[in-house]
C-alpha cells in the first residue's frame, strides 16, 4: 500500500503532527510512506525510517499540478493542511481515498489533540496521542559549532516568522542574557529573515561585555537547529517553531506568548515548561502585527518577568 501525507506548512506545526502521523504509520505499518510539504516542514520528518521518500510542494499553482501527477498513485492521501492550494493538490492526486484536516471540525483543543483526532477519525480508531517525535541526523552532530559545555547552554530564540507581532524586544532578551551570561554560555537563534533582531541583541549584550555568545542567526539548516536545540539546558523563546523541537527534548523551557493562543500551540507534554503572557482583554488577537498600534501584550512584558521564573524550572 502507499500513502501519501501532506505536512503543515510551518515548522512547529510540523512537530506536532508527529504524535498523529506516528499513529498512522502504526495503522499501516506495512505500507510505503511518501511527505510532501514545505521545505522547511519536510525537515521534520525526512530522517524517519519509515518515510521512503520527500517532495518540497511548490506554491505555484502549476508546479502543485505537476507533482500531483509525478507522483502518479496512492492507495491513501492524508492532509494535515487546510488551504485553496491544499484542495488543490487533492483534487489532483490520483488517490483511491483522501482525507483532509477542517481545524474548524477541531476547536478549543491543543493542535496535537487536533492532529490526533484527524486521524483518529479518518482511521475510526482511538489512538491515545503520544509524545512528538522528531528523528534528527546524528551525522550532522559535528557540523553544528556547540559550545564545549564548560557552563550549561542557555538558547535564545527571538524570531517568530508568523509576524511581528509575536517577536518580543531585543532590549529585553539582552537584558535576560546579562544576568545569565555567568553562569551559561549563549546561543542566539534565527532564521534567516531574524538575523537582524539577533544582531540587534549582540550589540547589546557587546556593550555590556558579554563575549560567551555565538549568533547562529541564518546559519543552520533545520536539521542542525534540531540538533542545536537538543543540547540547550535552558530556553526562552516566543512562540515559534524552534519552540517546538525543543518540548521533542523535553529542554527546560520559558515560551512568551504575545497575540497566539496558548492553549493550543504551547509545548506539548513538557514538564518543564512555562508560558509567560500577560493575559490582556486583547489577546489572543492572532493578528500578525497589533492591530491596536500598542503591542502591549509583548511590551509590558519585561527581562524580570522572565529571569523571576527560572527558579520555577528547577534547573
Amino acid at each position: 500500500m502507499r500513502i501519501l501525507i501532506e505536512l503543515p506548512s510551518w515548522l512547529g506545526d510540523s512537530v506536532m503532527a508527529t504524535p498523529a502521523i506516528e499513529n498512522l504509520i502504526k495503522f499501516y505499518s506495512q505500507s510505503e510512506f511518501i511527505i510532501v510539504g514545505s521545505e522547511i516542514s519536510i525537515e521534520v520528518l525526512k530522517n524517519h525510517p519509515n518515510i521512503s521518500k520527500t517532495y518540497i510542494l511548490d506554491k505555484k499553482y502549476f508546479s502543485i499540478i505537476l507533482l500531483s501527477r509525478k507522483l502518479k498513485k496512492f492507495d491513501k492521501f492524508f492532509s494535515f493542511r487546510n488551504s485553496f492550494r491544499s484542495n488543490l493538490f487533492k483534487f489532483f492526486i490520483n488517490s483511491n481515498e483522501k482525507f483532509m484536516y477542517k481545524k474548524n471540525d477541531f476547536k478549543k483543543n491543543h493542535q496535537v489533540e487536533k492532529y490526533t483526532k484527524f486521524i483518529n477519525n479518518s482511521l475510526k480508531t482511538d489512538y491515545p496521542i503520544g509524545p512528538l517525535v522528531i528523528h534528527s541526523n546524528q551525522f550532522l552532530r559535528e557540523t553544528v559549532k556547540l559550545s564545549d559545555k564548560k557552563k550549561p547552554m542557555l538558547g535564545i530564540n527571538p524570531g517568530a516568522s508568523y509576524g511581528n507581532a509575536k517577536r518580543w524586544y531585543p532590549k529585553e532578551f539582552s537584558e535576560v542574557v546579562c544576568a545569565l551570561s555567568n553562569k551559561y554560555d549563549i546561543t542566539l537563534l534565527g532564521g534567516p529573515d531574524e538575523k537582524e533582531i539577533a544582531m540587534d541583541i549582540q550589540k547589546l549584550i557587546e556593550k555590556q561585555g558579554v563575549k560567551n555568545y555565538q549568533n547562529l542567526a541564518g546559519k543552520l539548516t533545520i536539521s542542525q537547529l534540531i540538533i542545536c536545540i537538543s543540547n540547550f539546558d535552558l530556553f526562552i523563546t516566543g512562540d515559534s517553531g524552534p519552540m517546538h523541537i525543543a518540548a521533542n527534548y523535553k529542554v527546560p523551557t520559558i515560551s512568551i506568548f504575545g497575540p497566539t493562543k496558548s492553549d493550543e500551540t504551547s509545548q506539548w507534554n513538557n514538564d518543564k515548561s512555562i508560558i509567560l503572557k500577560k493575559g490582556l482583554e486583547c489577546q489572543p488577537c492572532m493578528k500578525r502585527t497589533c492591530p491596536l498600534g500598542h503591542h502591549d501584550c509583548m511590551k509590558l512584558i519585561k527581562a524580570k518577568d522572565v529571569l523571576s521564573k527560572i527558579p520555577s524550572l528547577s534547573l
